[in-house]
């Protein structure tokens, strides 16, 4: 069965509304409705309609995931979670897809700058670096190569952190422990901070 475009006609943005004669109208971009050249007059079928919808819903996700780049990098799993909260699971495949194949989407990359993120800028131990990389849906093998890069400083970066936000608490009653429990938050190992905390010691 076909259907009878009645009217294209304006409706919000650059939406326009397609009115069919026997069928509920369709909403589709105006780029989406020129490129393939549609008028008042003609016939399409329902597969034509869907295959409409879907070119429709793929412009409309790919325009969301670049917006989104445009204020941040994200890896594979991330963006797809983002976009498949609004859009058809298909759909979202295909536009990530795109992107990762244009360099957009890089989870190497990505891996890389979350590490360094959270390791140099937000003082955290690998332990909690790695479980909220983990959350972000970057790949196991990705998590340790870009850690690895800091394992040899988490000593001096430990140090800098409790002498930066936690010096005045060792002094306070049952501060040691308060400062540990803290630290361990932060993703640190019990050696790690152990060794830390004793640059802090008084001397004899």
């Amino acid at each position: 069965m076909e259907f009878l475009i009645e009217e294209i006609s304006a409706f919000k943005g650059d939406t326009l509304r397609i009115d069919f004669e026997g069928r509920e109208p369709v909403f589709l971009n105006a780029g989406v409705v020129a490129s393939l050249g549609l008028k008042k007059g003609m016939y399409l079928s329902e597969s034509d309609i869907a295959e409409l919808i879907a070119k429709n819903d793929y412009r409309r996700a790919r325009e969301r995931a670049l917006y989104l780049l445009d204020e941040r990098d994200y890896g594979y799993a991330e963006m797809f979670k983002k976009l498949e909260k609004n859009y058809p699971e298909q759909i979202c495949y295909d536009v990530v897809n795109n992107l990762a194949e244009l360099g957009l989407i890089d989870d190497r990359r990505y891996a890389k700058r979350c590490a360094e993120y959270y390791i140099t800028r937000k003082l955290w131990g690998k332990y909690r670096a790695r479980e909220e990389m983990r959350r972000r849906g970057i790949p196991r093998e990705l998590i340790d190569e870009a850690l690895e890069e800091y394992e040899d400083g988490t000593g001096d970066r430990l140090i800098e952190l409790i002498g930066r936000k936690y010096s005045r608490k060792l002094a306070e009653e049952n501060g040691i422990n308060k400062v540990r429990a803290a630290l361990a938050r932060q993703g640190f190992s019990y050696d790690e901070i152990n060794a830390a905390l004793s640059e802090f010691e008084p001397e004899e």
